[in-house]
């Protein structure tokens, strides 16, 4: 009797971010009667396809509760239009909106999954999408739960055993913010994501690491050694971060009664900026070495002491000749409301880069005009040689590089020049870039790059659980403070201000001003 050899050709690898082209795959996207799938979800898959950045077999699921199969696609047209400056031929959205269909099922409905899952076996066959699956959930927190156990009971949350040979096919989630709502219930929220889904398979998006300026701030810092050798303690006097909006709460009452500012701003958004600006150099710029340097930051920050945070609600005020309703005369919203629509905090971080660097940071609704920005704010000079007429030399203004990211993306360097003429008058002068300027404007809405990744199994950009908790774990113990001291001043700043006064005082008290915008 003779040994005979088998030969097994193993599966192939699933593509990965540095090929950036992904395999064919099924978007299902739950919740997809929302405004989200029509003004960003399918307008960023339309131009991602209209780049050649998707492969030719792709198709878009949308999943919700009423029945919409015969208006779904024709809508998503229209929000595809809308959405970026399309040119309106249908002809030319006619290939993309064909592969885009609905499914109507109750998220909390068993018996739905199981259809579900015989109607994607369909479209692999028809698309020719091979069992890939993004599944996005674009619903409210609260269907998270049954839509994660469904998917998984009904054996939809691990890919199908490859044949030798073939690629390894692949299952991926994204989901929505918020993570929870303090860190117990973010806790809670991640033991059920990963009893179903394996860590590398769960994608938490934050649309703001989508924009160019978030993730220019890595490369401002990391590709040029001009900037990045100051970038401590040594000259860095303060850093603030702005992201401040003109709009109200545009009558979603019932949610920000539930969340307010801190939550769905600061938590996620505001911190995530804040560790691109903070981190060190990671090893390299695979996910899992960036979003270690990042929760090292959230680490780091010292517990947050009450008087080093401002809270504040915006009131009625004429702006342009215009009433604006104050917060508690919105729609839906509690007239005694304890919401806050404001905040402002001074971080402390205490590690060899930054250790005596403060952090401020403030966002807020119904401000003085929309604006995201960090400004790296330096110390002046140890020896101040050039005095006015008055032999001062306070005067002078320090340097500062100001990184905006929305609305006019780009960035800012100030510094002193002498001004022409006999004496050593000296004048803050600014070189500025600006992306539209250098780059021709872009129709990206920030979800353009994270769809992408998210199909290509790229997790730089996306939250990792240690980090979710890491940022709640220093909120919670704010917001539970604030719960237990209502603010009695509460409306404390008028629509189309910058803040409460006690905004002003938090630097005031430390001999410093918020930048003017």
């Amino acid at each position: 009797m003779t040994n005979t050899e088998i030969h097994v050709t193993p599966c192939a690898e699933p593509t990965t971010g540095s090929e950036r082209k992904p395999d064919p795959c099924v978007v299902v996207i739950f919740g997809a009667s929302g405004d989200l799938t029509k003004r960003k979800l399918l307008p960023a898959l339309y131009h991602l396809e209209q780049g050649g950045l998707l492969p030719s077999e792709i198709a878009v699921v949308g999943v919700a509760r009423r029945s919409l199969e015969s208006s779904f696609a024709p809508d998503m047209q229209d929000g595809i239009i809308a959405g970026g400056g399309v040119d309106q031929a249908e002809a030319k959205l006619a290939p993309f909106v064909s592969k885009v269909s609905y499914f109507a099922m109750n998220f909390d409905d068993a018996g739905g999954y199981e259809r579900l899952k015989d109607y994607l076996a369909e479209i692999d066959e028809k698309f020719g999408t091979k069992g890939n699956r993004l599944f996005y959930l674009a619903t409210a927190p609260e269907y998270f739960s049954d839509i994660i156990k469904y998917l998984g009971e009904n054996g939809m949350a691990k890919p199908e055993p490859c044949k030798p040979g073939q690629r390894a096919t692949w299952v991926r989630t994204i989901v929505e913010k918020p993570f929870g709502h303090d860190l117990e219930s973010a806790r809670a929220l991640n033991d059920e994501v990963n009893k179903v889904f394996s860590e590398d398979q769960v994608f938490r998006i934050d649309h703001y690491l989508g924009k160019e300026t978030v993730q220019n701030i890595l490369v401002f810092r990391f590709a040029n050694s001009i900037f990045e050798n100051v970038w401590n303690r040594n000259y860095i006097d303060h850093i603030e971060i702005t992201a401040a909006e003109a709009i109200g709460i545009e009558g979603r009452g019932p949610f920000y009664e539930q969340a307010g500012l801190l939550r769905d701003v600061i938590q996620n958004h505001v911190m995530e900026v804040l560790s691109f600006i903070a981190m060190e150099p990671p090893v390299s710029f695979e996910a899992s070495a960036v979003r270690a340097e990042k929760v090292k930051v959230w680490r780091a920050i010292q517990p947050i002491a009450p008087e080093n945070t401002v809270r504040g609600q915006y009131g009625p005020a004429n702006i342009n000749g215009k009433d604006i309703l104050g917060y508690r005369q919105e729609d839906r919203v509690n007239p005694e409301s304890q919401t806050e629509t404001y905040a402002a905090l001074k971080l402390e971080i205490e590690n060899w880069r930054w250790a005596g660097v403060p952090f401020y940071i403030r966002a807020g609704k119904r401000m003085t005009k929309r604006i995201t920005e960090v400004t790296i704010m330096f110390k002046q000079p140890p020896l101040r040689l050039f005095k006015n007429k008055e032999g001062k030399s306070d005067h002078i203004e320090p340097n500062f590089i100001s990184m905006r990211i929305q609305p006019d993306d780009g960035i800012t360097l100030r510094f002193g020049a002498k001004v022409p003429g006999p004496s050593m008058d000296i004048a803050a002068v600014d070189m500025d870039f600006s992306y539209a300027d250098a780059f021709g404007p872009s129709s990206n809405n920030g979800y353009e790059r994270l769809l992408l990744d998210a199909m290509l199994g790229d997790a730089t950009l996306f939250a990792h659980r240690d980090g979710v908790e890491a940022t709640w774990s220093l909120i919670t113990p704010i917001l539970e403070n604030w719960a237990k001291n209502p603010m009695k001043d509460f409306p404390n700043y008028a629509a189309g201000t910058w803040g409460p006064d006690a905004s002003d005082a938090l630097l005031r008290k430390d001999g410093r001003k918020w930048r003017k915008l």
